[in-house]
C-alpha cells in the first residue's frame, strides 16, 4: 500500500509539473504589442489585426497569443509590420535624361502603412515590402527624369520629389501604403568617370560670377554716382559761396578801379595836353623839313627830266642809225637771197633789168666786189706774214683811233704802204740785212 501511495505521487508530480510547464508555455506564447508596431495574425482563413490602430483596421487590441502554426486548429501565422513612419533610401541610382547624360542620384522617400490586411496580403515580410516600395521608387524616379533635361533637373530639383510622388501613388495603394510627405531628390551628382554635371556646375559657377561681378559693378557704379552727385552738390553750394564772394570782391574791385580810372584819366589828360604842346612844335618842324624836302625834289626832278631828255635824244639818234643800219643790212641779205633764187636765164635777164634799173642795188653790187677783193688781198697779205714776228706801234689820240691805225695795215692801202717801205729798205745794204734776219728774201 505505501507502494501505491509512492507511485501516486510521483504520477501526481509528474502531471502538476506537466501541467506547469505547459501552462507556463502557454503563457510564453502571448504576445503583447509593441506601440509601434501592427501584428497581423492570420489564423486559418480569418486576418486578425492587434496593434493601436484606427478604429478604421479594427484592431483586436494589443495582446494575443501566437500558436504555432503546427497546432491544429488553433495555430496562427504573425506578420510584423510597423505602425511608425518608415524611409526607404536609394542611393546611387545610374539615371538618364532625355539626352541620355548619365548620372546618379540619391532618394529618399517615407512611408507608412495606410491599410495593414492589404500589406499583409502582398509581403509576408516588412523587408520584403520595403524591396517593393524601393523597386516602385526607382522606376518612378526613371520615367520621370527620362524625360527632362540635366540641366533643368539640377536647377528644379525641389519640383521633382512631388512628381515622383504623384507617379508612385497609384502603386503605393495596391501595396496599402501611402506616402508621408514628398519624396526628396536628394543629391545629383556624376556617374563614375563622367564630368557632365561637373561641366555643368563650372558653367553655373561661372554665372553666378558673372552675375556677382555684374551686381558688384552696379553697386560701385551706383556708389560713384552717388558721390558724385555728393560731390556736385557740395562743389554747387561752394561755387554759390564763392559767388557771393566773388561778387562783392568784384564789386570792391570795381570801385577801386573806377577811382584808378579817373585818377588815370587825369593824368592822361595833363599828358594829352603836354603831348599836344610838343606835336604842335613837331609838326611846325616837319611842315619846314616838308618844304624843305618838296623843294629839293623839285630841283632834283628838273636835273632828272633836263637828263632823261638829253638821253633819250641820245638815244634816238642812235636807235636811228642802228635802224638805218639793220634796214641796210636787211635789204642787202633780201636782195643777196634773191639773187641765189634767180639761177636760171630768165632769172639772169630779170635780174639784170632790175640792176639796170635799181641804182641803188647796182652800187650794193660794187661795194660787195670791193670788198671781196679787199678780202682777198688781206688773206694774201696774212699768209706772207703768218711766220713773221711784226709788232705795229699805232699812235693816236685815243685807243679806238689807235686801233684803227694799225688795221689799217691789213688794207690795200696799208698794203702798198708796207710794200713800198721794203722796197725802200731793200735799197739800202742796211734794209736788206734787216730784211734778211726777217726772213724775207728779195727777188731780183
Amino acid at each position: 500500500m505505501e507502494t501505491n501511495a509512492i507511485i501516486l505521487i510521483c504520477a501526481i508530480g509528474i502531471v502538476a509539473i506537466l501541467v506547469f510547464l505547459l501552462l507556463r508555455w502557454i503563457f510564453s506564447l502571448r504576445r503583447v504589442v509593441a506601440p509601434n508596431e501592427v501584428h497581423i495574425v492570420r489564423q486559418g482563413k480569418s486576418t486578425l489585426i492587434y496593434g493601436n490602430t484606427d478604429e478604421q483596421q479594427q484592431s483586436q487590441g494589443n495582446a494575443y497569443y501566437r500558436w504555432p502554426v503546427w497546432v491544429p486548429g488553433i495555430g496562427v501565422d504573425v506578420l510584423v509590420l510597423p505602425l511608425s513612419v518608415f524611409d526607404i533610401d536609394i542611393e546611387s541610382y545610374d539615371a538618364y535624361d532625355r539626352d541620355r547624360l548619365p548620372f546618379v542620384v540619391d532618394i529618399k522617400a517615407f512611408f507608412r502603412i495606410a491599410n495593414y490586411k492589404i500589406a499583409a496580403e502582398r509581403v509576408a515580410t516588412v523587408g520584403e515590402l520595403k524591396e517593393q516600395l524601393l523597386d516602385i521608387c526607382r522606376g518612378a524616379a526613371r520615367t520621370i527624369l527620362a524625360k527632362e533635361d540635366l540641366e533643368g533637373i539640377m536647377g528644379e530639383r525641389s519640383i521633382y520629389g512631388e512628381a515622383f510622388t504623384k507617379e508612385v501613388m497609384e502603386q503605393l495603394t495596391s501595396w496599402g501604403v501611402e506616402p508621408v510627405k514628398n519624396i526628396e531628390l536628394m543629391d545629383i551628382r556624376d556617374a563614375k568617370g563622367e564630368e557632365v554635371i561637373s561641366n555643368i556646375m563650372k558653367k553655373k559657377k561661372s554665372s553666378i560670377e558673372r552675375d556677382s561681378r555684374v551686381t558688384v559693378a552696379k553697386n560701385n557704379q551706383e556708389a560713384q554716382e552717388a558721390e558724385i552727385e555728393s560731390k556736385r552738390e557740395v562743389d554747387l553750394k561752394q561755387q554759390d559761396a564763392d559767388e557771393t564772394v566773388g561778387m562783392r570782391r568784384a564789386e570792391v574791385n570795381k570801385k577801386v578801379g573806377i577811382a584808378e580810372q579817373q585818377s588815370n584819366q587825369a593824368v592822361e589828360e595833363e599828358k594829352k595836353v603836354t603831348a599836344e604842346k610838343e606835336m604842335n612844335v613837331v609838326s611846325v618842324k616837319v611842315v619846314r623839313q616838308a618844304e624843305i624836302e618838296k623843294e629839293k625834289t623839285i630841283v632834283d626832278a628838273e636835273a632828272a627830266k633836263k637828263k632823261a631828255e638829253l638821253d633819250a635824244d641820245a638815244q634816238l639818234i642812235l636807235t636811228c642809225k642802228q635802224a638805218e643800219g639793220i634796214e641796210l643790212e636787211g635789204k642787202a641779205v633780201a636782195e643777196a637771197e634773191k639773187q641765189k633764187q634767180l639761177a636760171s636765164v630768165a632769172a639772169q635777164t630779170e635780174l639784170a633789168k632790175e640792176v639796170g634799173s635799181n641804182e641803188g642795188y647796182q652800187r650794193y653790187l660794187i661795194e660787195i666786189r670791193k670788198v671781196e677783193a679787199a678780202e682777198k688781198v688781206g688773206l694774201k697779205q696774212a699768209e706772207n706774214i703768218n711766220g713773221a714776228d711784226i709788232k705795229i706801234i699805232a699812235n693816236a689820240s685815243s685807243a679806238t683811233e689807235g686801233i684803227s691805225n694799225a688795221l689799217d695795215v691789213l688794207t690795200p692801202k696799208g698794203g702798198f704802204n708796207l710794200a713800198g717801205a721794203l722796197e725802200a729798205l731793200s735799197g739800202t745794204e742796211a734794209g736788206r740785212a734787216l730784211l734778211d734776219k726777217l726772213g724775207i728774201t728779195q727777188k731780183q
